[in-house]
């Protein structure tokens, strides 16, 4: 079985931070979502996977990943020049899946518990497909399955009015049956070519398509709120390790201090990560915040908040919170005379004033 992980997509939600980088490639708990899918595939024991990467933002992907030697697989890049949808990503990575059955992963999803289960059920049954379903609020923002005694009859691309709530998490197993129906397909009114009418078309022809309800969370993290909500559920299942260097603070539950790190009259409490290199003085890191590596922070308060590395914040009057900042960004508020608020802000960014 080999694996497909979907890393391509211009990421427009999560803008300004994906102008610069890859969506994928945005930290969760200070790692890359990528991360985890590569590393699921791995837990999985999968040990041939393929990334599509799209042409802006490959070459980052390639930098960050490697040959996928130090998470235990063997990385190979596929390019797909434009989103043109998930069942022509599997037709453009037709070529490297062959005959193998696969699993596809959308590389800005997080899924609690990984997949190796799923894989040992889907080489049990050998169906053709099997997709994982998630009850949603909002079941109109994706791909939403019908079942009729437990057996799926109907796959819709964002309905205009859902039938059901049970929306497709972005993991899919599929045999080299797929292919042919990507290929039998016409492109959407979005103009893609949807995994879901790929999907309905295999059960359309009498193929066995097995649903899986997922009992834990999935995260798609496309916007600013599931990035933070990822970012909180996966910090609430790390464990405290303090390597850094700690002067005058405090460290309260589970907190992670990396090597390198320095903290000066600070208190964290957790759960929270603190980056290698990090310098923080005279301040209070509250729970469900991840501070990257490289990154200073003086006189402020920040929780619930992700801070990409290299990034400074100081001298705040108020906490920041519920907040995402991209590499190397500044924040502060500088006392000169007469006082004034000064920006240099990048499209689609949101400011809040304290």
């Amino acid at each position: 079985m080999k694996g497909l992980i979907l890393s391509g997509g211009k990421g427009t939600r999560l803008r300004p931070i994906t102008h610069t980088s890859a969506k994928q490639l945005v930290p969760v708990a200070n790692k890359p979502v990528l991360f985890y899918g590569i590393e699921a595939m791995a837990a999985a024991g999968i040990e041939e996977v393929g990334i599509i990467i799209a042409p802006e933002t490959g070459e980052e992907i390639r930098t960050a990943a490697g040959d996928g030697s130090r998470f235990g697989v063997r990385l190979t890049y596929i390019v797909q020049d434009e989103p043109l949808g998930l069942a022509h990503a599997v037709l453009t990575a037709e070529p490297f899946l062959g005959d193998s059955p696969f699993v596809m992963y959308l590389g800005d999803n997080l899924l609690q518990g990984g997949i190796e289960d799923l894989v040992a059920a889907f080489r049990d049954s050998e169906p053709d497909a099997l997709i994982l379903l998630t009850p949603v609020a909002d079941p109109e923002q994706y791909g939403v399955a019908e079942l009729l005694d437990g057996a799926v009859v109907r796959l819709v691309e964002k309905p205009a009015e859902p039938r059901t709530n049970l929306a497709l998490v972005g993991v899919y197993m599929f045999n080299a049956r797929v292919h042919a129906a990507a290929r039998a397909i016409e492109p959407s009114s979005r103009g893609e070519l949807e995994i879901t009418d790929a999907i309905q078309h295999l059960v359309d022809s009498g193929r066995r398509v097995e649903p899986h309800v997922v009992k834990g969370w999935w995260k798609d993290t496309g916007r600013l709120e599931d990035m933070l909500a990822a970012n909180r559920l996966v910090l609430d299942t790390i464990e405290a390790r303090v390597e850094g260097e700690l002067i005058d603070s405090q460290v309260d539950g589970r907190v992670v201090i990396e090597p390198s790190a320095r903290l000066e009259r600070t208190t964290v409490r957790g759960p929270a990560i603190i980056g290698a290199s990090a310098r923080l003085t005279d301040c209070y890191i509250g729970p469900y915040t991840a501070i990257g590596d490289g990154c200073s922070i003086e006189n402020a308060e920040v929780e619930h908040s992700i801070l990409l590395s290299g990034s400074a914040v100081s001298n705040l009057a108020g906490r920041m919170e519920s907040s995402l900042l991209g590499r190397n960004v500044t924040v502060g508020r500088d006392h000169r005379q007469p006082r004034a608020y000064r920006f240099l802000v990048g499209d689609n960014s949101e400011i809040g004033i304290l």
